[in-house]
């Protein structure tokens, strides 16, 4: 595991753009040039000493002196937004309360859904890994209502809901 010694040996980071370059030669790279690549999760990777490490965990330990032991949440949702000031450590639970929409979503709000065999609006939420039944409604609005307030109740580390900002 790269201690914060190493990491600032072979690295610079900068708080305001999230971003490390290289400040030593390293094969075809020179100081200076921006350093990782992003994975196929959309997360940025960095390679040092052969293994490698998302640059969300080694800005934690390159400000904060230790490689986090949690999840490193990207509070506005973008993963290569590796800024200090855009990162939080989290719990399973806690990251997975700022997830973004699920793509299939249909009514454009989270945990809010169309019931076929009664024609009327669901909603409902995750808490803990359960699924909590909110009710069924008869407007989207009644329940993105139900939703909101269950947000606000049980998603605590992360209660505003950005879908609507995001999406």
């Amino acid at each position: 595991m790269v201690t914060q010694q190493r990491l600032k040996e072979l690295l610079h980071y900068d708080e305001e753009t999230g971003k490390f370059t290289w400040m030593v030669k390293k094969g075809r790279i020179k100081p200076g040039h921006l350093a990782g690549s992003v994975n196929n999760c959309g997360y940025v990777h960095i390679c040092i000493d052969r293994k490698h490490y998302k640059a969300s965990r080694l800005a934690w330990l390159y400000v904060y002196g230790h490689m986090p032991s949690s999840y490193v949440d990207h509070v506005n949702r973008i993963r290569t937004d590796d800024r200090i000031s855009n990162l939080r450590l989290a719990s399973a639970n806690e990251n997975s309360q700022n997830r973004k929409m699920n793509s299939k979503n249909k009514s454009g709000i989270s945990g809010v859904s169309w019931h076929k065999r009664t024609s009327k609006w669901t909603a409902q939420i995750m808490v803990n890994g359960e699924k909590i039944y909110l009710g069924i409604f008869e407007t989207i609005e009644d329940a993105a209502a139900a939703r909101s307030s269950a947000k606000e109740k049980y998603h605590t580390f992360n209660p505003e809901d950005y879908n609507e900002k995001v999406a």
